[in-house]
């Protein structure tokens, strides 16, 4: 037998390395299942150039648990190896430059396996000694068994052993039992290794008999060593890709359809994508995307290695040009995985847009479930949305869809305001705005639908890049302003009489929210109370609320309508003449007191036009401050008899409430006040 001593400097590796690996301890078996598909694949090779003749036999790779003797085996038919070479790639390679990885990565906490040859010493991680035992497949070779307990001493003798290929033994340590338990084993298995290219059997399949599971003689093979996405595209059909899903996320809603990636240059990258129904929750989506490299698991975390919009697609990738043993840090910065993702990017997105100019009607009655995914990109992806606009839809409240470009030429003739701006009107809740997308109609304008998660950031986006175009919500003004004309028609009340009917409407509602007043012209058809919501304002505190706080001013801001009077209503002009019945004798009186103090206001102003400021007299700046001091006494005066008049006035009431609850704004005691005094008016 001989002894050694391994090549490191320093005496606590092994520690150093169960203290670096532990946060992805699990890994272990990754590693050394990949090492035993490695050296099959090898040989495999070497039969295939002639270069091994004899007989390959059946190369299944077997993982054994033996819970009694505390051991996890793990066992190949694979190419082995000679005593010069566990020298070589075990004992040497590994550790020539551990003083390097110790000094590089003392400061880290994660692991980066695989550097520094550490994939086979990840065993360490969870053993108190491994023992490998090898055949090389080189004709005459003799069986080696190297031993290792932990430390820098190991020792290498020859054994025998019937065939080539390579059987690792570890003795599971008392900390990691968790190891020896046969559901945690299958459990990384299938994590790790379900698809790697090589059969690879843990213990034997079970069958029912006389009422109990029972093993039979059969291997139990836990993977597909042939997984869809290594087939050709032109080989695989629909069946096939709905199955494969299936075995992927069990339980879940079946996909609206897939891309099929097949590259082999400028990288080789393959894989295969599906689009799934994603509705309005982003979040429950990620974590979907399988990462693999040569079939071997990497992650299935790859916010940062693709671009963010794709982690709500579902399904695998697979590169050799992705390095299998690095940190997430490290691939997010990977110039290789870069250009992957640009390429993924480029290919859903050509993808999409086949699917659209092939089966447009198909295209069309998908787009719900694509809309929030496709304006997600638009949002994010510059060169997503360049492409995607070609392809995206806007869909109107009567259900009918449009591209970009089609629903431009569509409201031209009709939505385009004195400006020359093409007004795009869009309502975010058919059913609440449906009283203002009614109104629309009626003008023959068309309405869309823009009801999605992100829309409100989505529609400031559109209006940067569409040019001479605007959005508005349908229920942002009344409909004679929703697109300016210049035929705007004039209100016949007085500024006076809106004044004084301003402050009855203010006093008349109880509502907490700010409502400005203003008076139209709308027509003798129309509601004589409509409430609006400013665009700007209402946008930018739909954008705080979906950005969390980023927009915290906006967001804090009270809620902000205006009120607008119909000035052309019946109703209105009869809510003016109980005011005038009931305050005109008072009002009048107050007015012949304000008349006269306004008028020596004036002259004395006047009197002053050409002075400047030191140049006014003392008693004549004391003389107008009296004046204004007085004239506002009187106005002051003036609003406190209107105000009375609105808070008591049950027709200002009703027509504010008829207006709130077409915007489904009223409930609680408001509604219960509405429906008592309705009973009342009515009797």
């Amino acid at each position: 037998m001989q002894k050694g001593k391994i090549n490191v400097t320093t005496e606590n590796i092994f520690p150093i390395i169960k203290k670096f690996l532990y946060s992805d301890h699990e890994i272990f078996l990754r590693e050394l299942v990949s090492n035993a598909v490695d050296a099959t694949q090898k040989l495999k090779t070497l039969a295939s150039i002639g270069e091994f003749k004899a007989e390959l036999g059946d190369q299944t790779i077997q993982v054994e648990l033996n819970e009694k003797k505390k051991t996890l085996k793990i066992i190949d038919k694979g190419i082995g190896m000679t005593a010069e070479e566990v020298e070589k790639y075990i004992t040497q390679i590994a550790f020539s430059s551990a003083e390097e990885f110790l000094e590089k990565y003392k400061e880290q906490n994660n692991a980066i396996i695989g550097h520094f040859g550490l994939g086979f010493y990840s065993a360490f991680m969870v053993s108190e000694k491994v023992e490998l035992v090898t055949k090389s497949h080189q004709e005459g070779a003799k069986a080696v068994k190297w031993v290792c307990d932990g430390s820098p001493e190991y020792s290498i003798e020859e054994v025998e052993k019937d065939s080539f290929g390579t059987e690792v033994t570890l003795f599971i340590d008392d900390d990691s039992k968790e190891f020896l338990e046969k559901g945690r084993v299958s459990e990384i298995l299938n994590k790790y290794c379900k698809f790697l290219p090589v059969e690879i059997a843990f213990g034997k399949e079970t069958d029912w008999k006389d009422g109990k599971e029972v093993e039979t003689d059969k291997l139990n093979i836990i993977n597909d060593p042939k997984p869809l996405w290594t087939v050709k595209p032109a080989d695989a059909k629909e069946e096939d890709y709905n199955n494969f899903y299936n075995k992927l996320y069990t339980g879940v809603e079946a996909p609206l359809f897939n891309i099929h990636l097949n590259v082999d240059y400028p990288f080789n990258l393959t894989g295969i994508l599906y689009f799934p129904k994603i509705k309005n929750n982003i979040e429950i989506q990620k974590n979907k995307i399988q990462l693999y490299s040569n079939q071997v698991f990497v992650t299935d975390s790859v916010e940062g290695i693709v671009p963010e919009f794709l982690t709500l697609l579902h399904g695998v990738l697979d590169s050799p040009d992705i390095p299998l043993n690095v940190s997430r840090s490290y691939l997010q910065s990977d110039s290789n995985v870069k250009k992957i993702s640009n390429h993924i990017m480029k290919k859903v997105a050509d993808r999409l847009e086949e699917i659209f100019k092939e089966k447009r009607t198909d295209f069309e009655s998908k787009w719900d479930d694509l809309k929030l995914f496709i304006t997600y990109g638009m949002i994010s992806e510059e060169k997503f949305y360049e492409k995607a606009e070609k392809f995206a839809l806007l869909k109107n409240t009567d259900n009918k869809y449009f591209t970009f470009e089609e629903y431009k030429e569509l409201i031209k003739a009709n939505q385009t305001d004195k400006n020359k701006s093409i007004v795009h009107l869009y309502s975010t809740d058919k059913e609440a705005q449906h009283s203002f997308i009614e109104k629309a109609k009626s003008k023959g304008y068309d309405v869309i639908l823009l009801d999605g998660q992100l829309d409100a950031h989505f529609v400031n986006q559109l209006e940067q890049k569409m040019t001479d175009c605007k959005f508005i919500r349908v229920d942002a003004d009344i409909v004679d302003k929703l697109i300016e004309k210049d035929d705007a028609k004039a209100s016949h009340l007085t500024e006076d009489q809106k004044s004084e009917m301003s402050t009855v409407f203010e006093s008349a509602n109880v509502a907490g929210d700010n409502y400005i007043v203003s008076f139209e012209a709308l027509g003798e058809q129309e509601s004589p109370v409509i409430i609006t919501q400013n665009e700007f304002m209402r946008r930018m505190k739909d954008m705080s609320q979906l950005s969390g706080g980023a927009d915290a001013f906006y967001g804090s801001l009270p809620n902000s309508y205006n009120l607008v009077i119909n000035s052309d209503h019946q109703l209105v002009n009869k809510l003016i003449e109980q005011k005038d019945k009931k305050l005109s004798k008072k009002l009048e009186a107050v007015n012949e007191k304000i008349s006269p103090l306004k008028e020596e206001d004036d002259n004395l102003k006047k009197s002053h036009e050409k002075l400047k400021d030191e140049e006014i007299p003392q008693a004549d700046k004391d003389k107008l401050a009296e004046l204004e001091k007085e004239i506002s006494s009187q106005e002051e005066n003036k609003k406190v008899l209107l105000k009375e008049f609105g808070t008591k006035s049950k027709l200002a009431k009703q027509m504010i409430d008829l207006s709130l609850l077409a915007n489904n704004m009223l409930s609680g005691e408001a509604l219960t006040n509405f429906v008592k005094r309705s009973e009342e008016l009515i009797k």
